[in-house]
C-alpha cells in the first residue's frame, strides 16, 4: 500500500515516547480496581485523559462506559476501537509496587492495560488528525468478564454515528503472557469461544450413609453424570469443530453419614459454531436426565446462554496483518494457529460490525515460554514494554485499516 509509509511514519517511536505516562495510568487503574458495571473512578481516569486531549467523551445511562469520538480531516469510514475495564474477583499475589489496594479484587485479565492502551492511542491519533481519514469511536466497556457489557453499549448507541453512517470496522486488542512481549498474534474466522453455562440439579432421596439401599443416593448419579458428559463430547463432537464441557463444581451433602436428597452441578460449554453449540446442549441435557432416570434418580437442567464467539472478519483481520507488519516488522506478526476456548463479549460488536480481535504478547522476558501465570490467575505479570506496541497497534488500526472509501 503506497500511504502506508507515511503515515505509520514515527508512530511506533511516538507510543514509546508515551509510555511512561501510559504506563502511569495504567498502575493507577490497577491499584484501584472495580468490578462489573459500576466503575466510577476507573471511568473518571478515562474521562479526564480524553478531555485533555480536546475529546468531548459521553457516559454511559446504564453503566460506567465512556465514549468519544474523534474526527479526521478527510473524508473516510469509521473505525472503532474498544477497550474493557473490570477486574476480577481476586487476591492479588503478585507482590508489584502497585498491587491492587482493594481486597479480593485484581486486574487479573489485563484490563487496565487495554484501557491504558487505548487512552495511549487516542493521544497518538489526536496529534495525526491531520492524517486521519474519517472518524476513530473510543469505547471503554465495563462488564466484560460478567454482565456482557458490550451488548448495553450497543443498546445505547455506541455502533450509531451522527450521520448516521454505519462503523465500518472495529479492533479490539486482548494482552497474554502466553505470547513474546510485542508479538501480535490473530487469525480470520473463530478466535473465542461461545461460553455457556449449565447448573444439573440431581434429585434423589435422603436417608442414613450406612444404609444407602433404602435411600437414592443423589451423588454417585451426579458423578455418572460428569464422566458420561466427557464420553458424550469425545464421541458426538467431530474433532476440528471441538467442545469443551467442563463440570467445575460439585456440591451434596452436609455431613458424612448422611446420604443428601440433591446434588448439584455447574459447569461451562465452550463452542466454536452455531451447529456445534446447538449439539452440545441438546447433548449436555439428554445425557444428564438420561443417566438420572437410569437410576430411577431426575435431573433438573438450567443451560443459560452466554457470550457468542469471537469470529473474526476474513479482509479486516488481512488488512490488519498488513498493518501490523508495517508497523512492527514481518517476524513480530504470527498468525494465530488454533482458537482460544475462553469468550469474550467483543463478539457483541463483532456480530454487528466486521472486525478483529487479536492477542497481544506481554510475556515478561526472565519467564521462560509455558511457564508464565496466565490472565485469570491472581499472579499474572503483563511486561509493560508491550503497551507502547498496543497502544501503537491501535492506532495504527485507525489510520491504516484497509477500508474502501465512503
Amino acid at each position: 500500500m503506497p500511504e502506508a509509509q507515511p503515515v505509520m511514519e514515527g508512530l511506533l517511536a511516538d507510543a514509546h515516547t508515551l509510555l511512561p505516562g501510559i504506563v502511569a495510568v495504567r498502575r493507577a487503574i490497577h491499584r484501584f480496581p472495580e468490578l462489573g458495571r459500576d466503575l466510577p473512578r476507573t471511568q473518571q481516569t478515562v474521562l479526564d485523559t480524553l478531555g485533555e486531549l480536546g475529546l468531548e467523551p459521553g457516559r454511559g445511562a446504564s453503566l460506567s462506559s465512556v465514549t468519544a469520538t474523534l474526527e479526521g480531516t478527510r473524508p473516510g469510514r469509521t473505525v472503532l476501537l474498544r477497550a474493557d475495564m473490570d477486574a476480577l474477583p481476586l487476591d492479588e499475589e503478585t507482590c508489584l509496587d502497585f498491587a491492587s489496594r482493594v481486597p479480593g479484587v485484581m486486574h487479573a485479565c489485563g484490563h487496565d492495560t487495554h484501557t491504558a492502551m487505548l487512552l495511549g492511542a487516542a493521544r497518538l491519533l489526536v496529534a495525526r488528525r491531520e492524517q486521519l481519514a474519517g472518524r476513530v469511536v473510543f469505547m471503554f466497556q465495563p462488564a466484560e468478564e460478567s454482565g456482557g457489557g458490550a451488548q448495553d453499549m450497543i443498546d445505547e448507541g455506541v455502533l450509531e454515528t451522527a450521520d448516521g453512517e454505519d462503523v465500518a470496522a472495529a479492533f479490539a486488542l486482548h494482552i497474554s503472557t502466553r505470547f513474546e512481549t510485542g508479538s501480535l498474534h490473530l487469525r480470520p474466522g473463530p478466535t473465542f469461544a461461545a461460553s455457556d453455562a449449565l447448573h444439573i440439579l440431581v434429585r434423589g432421596r435422603g436417608g442414613h450413609a450406612s444404609s444407602p439401599h433404602l435411600a437414592l443416593d443423589p451423588v454417585p448419579v451426579a458423578c455418572e453424570i460428569v464422566q458420561a458428559l466427557q464420553a458424550m463430547v469425545t464421541r458426538t463432537v467431530g474433532v476440528f469443530d471441538p467442545a469443551v464441557v467442563t463440570v467445575a463444581a460439585i456440591h451434596a451433602g452436609t455431613a458424612g453419614n448422611v446420604i443428601p436428597e440433591t446434588a448439584e452441578l455447574r459447569g461451562t460449554v465452550r463452542t466454536l459454531t452455531p451447529a456445534t453449540r446447538q449439539l452440545v446442549l441438546q447433548g449436555v441435557e439428554r445425557v444428564a436426565r438420561h443417566v438420572a432416570a437410569a437410576h430411577a434418580a431426575e435431573a433438573e437442567v438450567t443451560l443459560t446462554e452466554g457470550y457468542p464467539p469471537v469470529v473474526n472478519d476474513p479482509a479486516r483481520t488481512s488488512a490488519l496483518l498488513d498493518t501490523a507488519r508495517a508497523l512492527l516488522g514481518e517476524d513480530r506478526v504470527h498468525h494465530l494457529a488454533e482458537p482460544f476456548m475462553g469468550a469474550e463479549d467483543f463478539s457483541y460488536v463483532l456480530r454487528r460490525v466486521p472486525g478483529v480481535m487479536a492477542f497481544l504478547g506481554a510475556r515478561p522476558p526472565h519467564i521462560p515460554a509455558g511457564q508464565a501465570p496466565d490472565c485469570h490467575s491472581n499472579q499474572v505479570v503483563f511486561d509493560e514494554e508491550a503497551l507502547a506496541d498496543g497502544a501503537a497497534l491501535y492506532a495504527a488500526a485507525a489510520l491504516r485499516p484497509g477500508l474502501p472509501p465512503r
